[in-house]
């Protein structure tokens, strides 16, 4: 898997490593020489210094065989046009960029191209995660075609001392992981819920709501 990220400072450097770790060919496009200079050093990763939406410069980084293209510019217009100039020149199948003002969001999404905002995701968990509430809905997947969700199983809730297998749940949503006492447990039939345990849920936007009433009884 080839990966090209477009980007500058720590953003750049923590998403290029964890692309490495999974063990996928990297090029960083980088407009501070500097940086480009000591990620070179750091990272077992091509390193290219210049301007990410200038056609030129993607096709010297190998953009047309490229699997994902990812650029957390931040400058909104430079992301835009990479990723435009990623799927349309050089038929990238995964061009992502990053919206730094979060009013732009839906000119991206008009124009075709997939992004994210770091802005509207943080501000969301974080008055989700200063509410009372036992339910945190997390970043959604497959641009919001799927849901992924916390929940807190309150000693109320209908499923405590349930097994898995017992709760009837709608088509295509499932317990994704069971996080107690802080340690991750993949589940099974078998397994039984309990009070305190944190649920990942996996739903899809239209079942949603009734996989949450079925475990908070609300």
């Amino acid at each position: 898997m080839k990966v090209i990220v477009i980007g500058q400072g720590k953003p750049a450097y923590f998403l290029s490593k964890e692309y490495l770790a999974k063990g996928y060919s990297v090029t960083i496009i980088n407009p501070i020489l500097e940086e480009c200079v000591r990620f070179s050093k750091r990272m077992n990763a091509a390193v290219v210094h210049g301007d990410g939406s200038d056609p030129r410069l993607l096709k010297e980084a190998g953009a047309t065989g490229a699997d994902i293209l990812i650029s957390a510019l931040p400058n909104d217009q430079d992301n835009l046009v990479a990723c435009q100039l990623a799927s349309i020149l050089f038929e990238v199948p995964r061009a992502v960029a990053l919206v730094n003002d979060p009013e732009n969001e839906q000119i991206f999404k008009k124009l075709g191209v997939t992004c994210f905002s770091t802005t509207q995701i943080i501000s969301r968990l974080i008055a989700q995660r200063a509410s009372l509430e036992e339910v945190t809905n997390l970043i959604p997947a497959s641009e919001g075609k799927v849901n992924i969700t916390e929940l807190v199983l309150r000693s109320t809730s209908p499923v405590v001392g349930k097994h898995l297998y017992e709760i009837v749940l709608p088509e295509n949503a499932l317990v994704g992981v069971i996080v107690r006492d802080g340690e991750p447990i993949v589940p099974r039939g078998p397994s039984r819920l309990l009070a305190g345990d944190r649920l990942v849920l996996i739903t899809l936007p239209e079942n949603h709501g009734p996989v949450l009433s079925i475990f908070t009884g609300k």
